[in-house]
C-alpha cells in the first residue's frame, strides 16, 4: 500500500475549523479582507490585508485572473411522475443535451420528466454519464430558463439561498465568459481601482478561462490520492495570455496565479507543450508530489479541510507549511472558504 492509500488517506489535510469562520458573505467593502503571506520556501508568514498586495509583488509580475462568469445554474423542478421535489445544477450543454446533478437522484429513471417549479420549462431525463453527471433533453431554450428562474448555486455549506447582493458579489469584476456553476473566488478580491494600481506599478495581468463545473460540490470520495480525479471542466488559454506569461518569465517576472482555476489551467497548459493558444477540457489533478512548471505564485482563498483545493495548495506549499499556515489562520480568526479572506504563497 503506497503511502497515501491508507484507509484514511486525508487525514494529514484535516484541521480543525470552527463553523463561524466559514464566511457566510463577503467583506464588506470588496477587496478589503485580510490577508496572509506565506513563503513556502522558509515557511515564514506575514499577516497583512488584502489592498496592501502590491506590497508583496514585483514590477514585472504578471496576474494571471480566471474571466468566467457564473451561471444561474440550480434549478428548481419536480419529478412529474411524483410530484417529488429535485433540484438540478446544470454543467454543460453537450450537442443537443446538457450535462447536470441531480439531487435527490434516487429513483429518477430515464424518460422521466422534470417540471420546473418556477417559470416555465422542462427537462426530460435522457439518460446517465459515468460519475454522478445526468444527461437532461431540454423542453425549452436552457438559457432563458436560467435567467428567468435560476440560481446562482452558492456552496451548499454556506446553509443559505441566493440572494440579489450575491449576483454581484459572486461575481469577478473580470467575469466576461459565461460558463461556471462556482465563482473563481480568489479572484472576488479585486477591485478595478486595485488593478489600476497594481498596473501602475508595473503589476500587469492577463486572463484565460476556466469553466468551474459542479463537480467543485463533491466531496474527495476516492480511496487514496492516486486514484483521486476531478470532473473536466473546459478551459481556454488565449495566444495573447500566453505570449504575456512567455514574456514575463523571460524578463525575469513571476506569474501569479489568481485562484486554484488558473493553477491548473496553467499546469494544463504547461503540459500540453503548447506554447501558443490552447483550449479544452481538462481533468488534471493536482496532488503533493506535482512538478509545478505553470506558474510561480498563488493567490487563492482558504479551503475547507480534506477538500481537492486544499491538496492543491499543499501540493505548491508544501504540506507542513501549509496546515501551520492554516492552523495559524484559525487562531487568528481568518475567514474561511468562498467569501473568506485570502492567501499569496510565494
Amino acid at each position: 500500500m503506497s503511502e497515501h492509500g491508507s484507509r484514511d488517506w486525508l487525514a494529514p489535510y484535516d484541521f480543525g475549523l470552527p463553523d463561524d469562520l466559514i464566511a457566510r458573505r463577503p467583506a464588506e467593502p470588496r477587496g478589503t479582507s485580510r490577508l496572509l503571506v506565506l513563503d513556502r520556501e522558509s515557511g515564514q508568514r506575514e499577516h497583512t490585508v488584502f489592498p496592501k498586495l502590491g506590497d508583496f509583488l514585483r514590477s514585472g509580475d504578471l496576474l494571471v485572473v480566471n474571466e468566467t462568469r457564473v451561471l444561474r445554474a440550480r434549478l428548481r423542478a419536480e419529478l412529474e411522475r411524483t410530484g417529488r421535489a429535485v433540484e438540478i445544477v446544470l454543467s454543460h450543454p453537450d450537442g443537443d443535451e446538457w450535462l447536470a446533478l441531480l439531487g435527490p437522484s434516487r429513483r429518477i429513471r430515464e424518460g422521466d420528466r422534470l417540471v420546473l417549479r418556477e417559470g416555465e420549462g422542462a427537462f426530460v431525463l435522457a439518460g446517465r454519464e459515468e460519475g454522478p453527471l445526468f444527461r437532461l433533453r431540454a423542453e425549452g431554450d436552457v438559457f432563458s430558463m436560467m435567467e428567468a428562474s435560476g440560481h446562482l448555486p452558492l456552496p451548499p455549506y454556506l446553509g443559505r439561498e441566493d440572494g440579489p447582493e450575491d449576483r454581484e458579489w459572486y461575481q469577478t469584476v473580470f467575469a466576461r465568459s459565461p460558463g461556471a456553476v462556482a465563482a473563481p473566488t480568489a479572484g472576488l478580491h479585486f477591485t478595478r481601482p486595485q488593478l489600476e494600481e497594481l498596473s501602475s506599478r508595473g503589476i500587469d495581468s492577463a486572463s484565460v478561462v476556466l469553466h468551474v463545473g459542479p463537480g467543485t460540490f463533491l466531496p474527495v470520495r476516492a480511496e487514496s490520492v492516486e486514484v483521486h480525479r476531478v470532473l473536466p471542466e473546459r478551459y481556454e488559454v488565449s495566444a495573447e495570455a500566453a505570449q504575456a506569461m512567455r514574456r514575463t518569465r523571460s524578463s525575469g517576472g513571476r506569474v501569479i496565479a489568481v485562484g486554484t482555476t488558473v493553477a491548473r489551467t496553467l499546469e494544463t497548459w504547461a503540459l500540453s507543450a503548447n506554447e501558443g493558444a490552447s483550449s479544452g477540457w481538462t481533468d488534471l489533478t493536482v496532488i503533493p508530489g506535482h512538478s509545478f512548471r505553470g506558474f510561480d505564485a498563488l493567490i487563492t482563498n482558504f479551503h475547507l479541510p480534506r477538500s481537492s483545493l486544499l491538496l492543491l495548495v499543499s501540493a505548491f506549499a508544501g504540506h507542513d507549511a501549509t496546515l501551520a499556515a492554516y492552523r495559524d489562520a484559525v487562531e487568528r480568526g481568518y475567514r474561511f472558504y468562498s467569501y473568506g479572506d485570502a492567501m499569496l504563497i510565494v
